[in-house]
């Protein structure tokens, strides 16, 4: 049974295309090999072989400031600190009430 194939335009930022196409090709492959094997484990596995978890290696500023905020908060003593899980279990609940 032959095989039928089909073509698929892609648009990218040149930058994004660069950058990932060097990498590819440090491992010895084509985009083409790339995008077949990917486009191939999402019809195989029926899910995105992606990690959509990320690191920010620093906060941006408004967590910056949350943080610093809390930090503030702590030390003036406007924050209570739990020893006791079901203790702050229970004042949430009373929170959300």
């Amino acid at each position: 049974m032959a095989t039928t194939t089909t073509n698929y335009n892609l648009r990218i930022d040149k930058e994004i295309k660069n950058q990932a196409f060097k990498v590819i090709e440090d491992y010895g492959l084509t985009p083409s090999m790339v995008l077949k094997a990917f486009l191939k484990q999402i019809a195989d596995r029926k899910i995105l072989p992606l990690s959509f978890d990320y690191q920010a290696d620093e906060p941006n500023e408004e967590t910056k400031q949350a943080i610093l905020q809390g930090r503030e908060d702590y030390a003036a003593g406007r924050l209570k600190g739990y020893t006791d899980l079901n203790e702050m279990v229970k004042d949430i609940q009373e929170w959300t009430e």
